[in-house]
């Protein structure tokens, strides 16, 4: 994966890339919105405990497939309501432990259910070997 910020477009305005380049075949993995729902079921009332659990089943899926956060080549964040910003970026930034994927971020009206505040979808790709 090659991350480009082009001099022609402003600096990102967070830990991100603007594109990148997937130059090789290799394997694509493409996830649903993973929500802020745990393994026994249960929701944190915090969007950032949500914004936390959400990555962390993006990552279980991410591993379920032999990948892991530096495959991923998008990120897209749907959030619902205030969600203390600087606080959920500060989980993403560790989340991505230094690798900076294309990400957008939306704030929405709802999701599926009135507890769900955050919900991920990703794109990842690891090369063949």
């Amino acid at each position: 994966m090659i991350p480009r910020n082009p001099a022609s477009v402003h600096a990102p305005v967070a830990k991100y890339s603007h594109q990148i380049e997937v130059p090789d075949q290799g394997r694509w993995l493409v996830l649903s919105g993973q929500i802020g729902q745990r393994l026994d079921g249960t929701i944190p009332e915090s969007a950032v405990e949500q914004v936390e659990v959400a990555l962390a089943n993006v990552l279980g899926n991410l591993e379920a497939a032999g990948m892991g956060v530096h495959d991923v080549v998008k990120l897209t964040l749907y959030l619902v309501g205030d969600l203390a910003p600087a606080e959920c970026q500060a989980v993403i930034d560790a989340w991505q432990d230094g690798h900076e994927p294309c990400i957008t971020l939306l704030y929405v009206a709802g999701l599926a259910a009135p507890a769900f505040r955050v919900e991920i979808d990703a794109w990842a790709h690891s090369a063949v070997n």
